[in-house]
């Protein structure tokens, strides 16, 4: 099997039907196409299942046939567990390559092809995106062990290189290999939502490079208000994502201890500053202040995560 075969979409969709239609419209206009795609779908109230069904007889029909599997989740478990199931089944399908992506965003038709030498280098990578308006999205992060956050990196990472060495995931666009996957386990399905992208690929750059390059792969296709902060955007949220974004600070801060790298005092400050960017998020963006009681309660539901000495990491995989 060369370096490039095998070559698999992964995506977790939940009551975006619209959405997904178009990103699956993109996937089939791939030149070069990948070799399969898996659609976990979270357990959706609306049309997603048709719009999968139709998909599978498009994507077939192609002179190189694609064959997509469609997961079906019994329960809504969130993107940190519909990424789960997704890769757990495309490596049972004899995936070496997973292209990991949410709903909401449609492929650039030669993705796969600009990913192609990076892919003979490196076995975590994270392309570029656009925005809905067709300008470069913001992405440059470096995490901090001391703080448990990721902080934006200023500056043009590309200005010497087509490369930038990160230490974080995006599990809208990230490309992992097999033996990344295997040597870290699954996506961890706890976080149900938020961090759990981030740990992930934080997790791999402690073995191997991560590597975000300049190669522009996808569009996002969902508008979303926003504050111009200079160095970047800050979106609205949600309730949910407010409660799990505090909550998950338990997930994080055990994944740093289990690596000897959790620092109690700088942990703190970051889980403050955590509270303070949503914070500022609900004044600047959202124009409210109703949902500050979601990340109270989050925060508290961290603290039984934290203080769980039993706690153990997602288990490395042996495939």
């Amino acid at each position: 099997m060369g370096r490039r075969d095998r070559f698999f979409i992964v995506i977790t969709t939940f009551n975006r039907a619209g959405f997904l239609t178009d990103l699956l419209e993109s996937v089939a206009a791939l030149d070069p196409a990948p070799d399969a795609v898996v659609v976990v779908d979270n357990a959706s109230t609306d049309a997603t299942a048709g719009v999968i069904a139709a998909a599978r007889d498009r994507l077939g029909a192609l002179p190189s046939p694609v064959v997509l599997h469609h997961q079906a989740l019994g329960t809504n478990v969130g993107g940190a567990g519909g990424f789960s199931a997704g890769v757990e089944r495309a490596l049972a399908e004899g995936a070496q390559w997973m292209w990991l992506m949410d709903d909401d965003v449609t492929a650039v038709p030669g993705a796969i092809g600009a990913f192609g030498p990076w892919m003979e280098k490196y076995d975590a990578l994270v392309g570029r995106r656009y925005d809905t308006a067709g300008e470069p999205f913001f992405w440059q992060h470096d995490f901090s062990d001391f703080l448990g956050i990721h902080l934006p990196v200023r500056g043009d990472v590309f200005a010497h290189g087509n490369e930038f060495s990160t230490n974080v995931g995006c599990f809208e666009g990230m490309l992992v290999h097999r033996d990344a996957v295997a040597s870290v386990g699954l996506p961890d399905p706890r976080f149900f939502i938020t961090w759990d992208d981030a740990v992930y690929g934080w997790l791999i750059a402690q073995q191997r490079p991560v590597m975000y390059v300049n190669e522009f792969v996808l569009h996002k296709a969902r508008e979303l208000r926003s504050v111009d902060l200079h160095i970047r955007h800050l979106n609205e949220s949600s309730n949910l994502s407010r409660f799990y974004v505090m909550r998950n600070r338990g997930l994080v801060a055990q994944y740093l201890r289990a690596y000897g790298r959790f620092h109690p005092v700088g942990f703190a400050l970051g889980t403050a500053l955590t509270a303070a960017k949503e914070l500022f998020r609900l004044v600047a963006v959202e124009r409210t202040l109703r949902g500050t009681g979601r990340l109270w309660s989050g925060w508290r539901a961290s603290r039984p995560i934290l203080a769980d000495r039993q706690w153990q990491p997602m288990p490395a995989l042996d495939i």
